[in-house]
């Protein structure tokens, strides 16, 4: 009989089935933790110890799933406003003039639109660690791809390459070089000027790894790892495209307006998802003011946008729920310690590229990047300190193992979120994605190695 994937919503299930037996088989235990300078608690070197066993018992897998939606919550909420708003955006007929904009533009040129928006997203993530705030892009993209005979899951590569990428590059990301370098005790932002400097060779493998997928699919469709996967509704491109208006040009400048202002208030006011989801609500009123809609029928459209995003809602749920089952059997530590044992008895070069590797995999089960640097930094840095790896070259590591794994880990709720808005399976996005991720690790661990050559400090 021949194995078949099971639905994305069944896999997510199935990996907390496993996260709770992992509770079972691995010991529990912690680090002792204390308060660093900066007020975060972090873990103690050299104080790992074993705990009395306790087990999770099943009931905990099926209280998790509610305890996961309540801690998903704000990303979950900020999806279906996302989709209720993008609802009234489309009711105005503005996306529709925008993509054939678009395809007047670059139809010719569909590289041009990867290459371009892969750098732009990259830059955002490694300068201001943008990540939710691509949502609102997802099915534009879907949309203006399938109008390129190209399929969904290019527009899924597209965002998330420039995602990861940036979040792997990062130069001044509040979420994972600030913390990363405060625990490892360096300056903030220090070595900027390297990670900024390789964002770019980062940027054209991954546009060239999307661009080589998409252009397969443009010569022949049968080549899409979407083939034989019906569209989700409203998903393909209409025949024709309305003119673009001054109309349609107030609303967009809404949009982008709206967008500056939440970033704005996230980079300097500590806003997040609950600041932009209102200033998307926002958006939402003042386009059907601009676009002469009725408060019925865009209260209809927002209703409809939303309730297409209701699976997607769910996945993100289910997805936080695999941590959840890790952080209840207290086996995360164990983890960690049980990981950072052999990178002490290697050379540097082989340290440094174990620690990537070593957050690669903790991704899995940390998909916080500030969460997964104040449990594992302190272990990093002082470690490179012995084996001979720069406290920099630690704090790349982390970055790179961190930033590439959110590319492909299933906990990861951005991811999930961007997946299900798309309506691409994550078996047919692990196909495509899993070969780019070894050939980013791949080059990394040559960045890892040359720094640890050339003492990068």
């Amino acid at each position: 009989m021949k194995f078949k994937m099971p639905q994305t919503l069944t896999l997510l299930f199935f990996l907390m089935v496993a996260a709770l037996v992992a509770t079972w088989i691995i010991p529990q235990g912690s680090f002792e933790t204390e308060l660093n300078e900066a007020g975060r608690e972090v873990v103690i070197p050299g104080s790992y110890e074993t705990s009395e066993a306790f087990y999770l018992s099943p009931m905990n897998l099926f209280t998790g799933i509610p305890r996961a939606f309540a801690a998903a919550q704000d990303i979950i909420f900020f999806l279906f406003i996302i989709g209720g708003v993008l609802a009234i955006i489309r009711k105005t007929g503005t996306v529709d003039a925008l993509l054939g904009k678009l395809l007047q533009n670059l139809g010719t040129r569909p590289q041009v639109l990867i290459f371009t928006v892969i750098f732009v997203f990259a830059v955002a993530s490694s300068a201001m660690g943008a990540s939710g705030e691509y949502i609102p892009f997802v099915l534009i993209l879907v949309a203006l791809c399938r109008a390129m005979n190209m399929d969904a899951l290019t527009a899924v590569a597209i965002v998330i390459t420039g995602y990861g990428i940036g979040y792997g590059t990062a130069a001044f990301n509040q979420y994972t070089v600030v913390v990363a370098q405060g625990v490892a005790d360096l300056p903030t932002y220090s070595g900027w000027q390297f990670r900024a400097g390789i964002l770019l060779p980062f940027v054209m493998i991954g546009a060239h790894h999307v661009w080589s997928y998409a252009k397969h699919v443009q010569l022949d469709p049968t080549k899409s790892l979407m083939y034989g996967i019906a569209a989700p509704e409203g998903g393909a491109p209409p025949a024709s495209y309305p003119p673009l208006t001054v109309k349609h040009i107030l609303i967009l400048v809404s949009f982008i307006a709206a967008l500056g202002t939440a970033v704005w208030g996230i980079a300097t006011l500590q806003w997040y998802l609950t600041e932009l989801g209102a200033a998307f609500i926002i958006l939402g009123i003042v386009t059907a003011i601009i676009g002469r809609l009725g408060p019925d029928t865009a209260a209809k459209e927002f209703v409809l946008g939303a309730r297409d995003l209701t699976e997607t809602a769910l996945l993100v749920g289910v997805a936080r729920g695999i941590a959840l089952m890790l952080e209840d059997g207290q086996i995360l530590h164990t983890i960690v310690h049980y990981l950072s044992i052999p990178l002490s008895v290697v050379g540097p070069e082989l340290a440094g590229v174990g620690m990537m590797l070593m957050q690669t995999i903790l991704n899995l089960f940390v998909p916080s990047g500030s969460g997964q640097a104040f449990v594992t930094m302190p272990l990093m840095a002082p470690l490179g300190d012995i084996v001979g790896v720069s406290r920099q070259i630690a704090v790349l590591a982390f970055l790179f193992g961190d930033g590439f794994a959110n590319m492909l880990v299933p906990t990861n709720a951005v991811l999930m979120g961007i997946l299900g808005m798309a309506g691409v399976p994550y078996d047919r996005w692990f196909r495509f994605c899993f070969p780019l991720l070894l050939k980013i690790l791949a080059a990394a661990a040559v960045v890892i190695v040359l720094c640890v050559w050339f003492g990068y400090s």
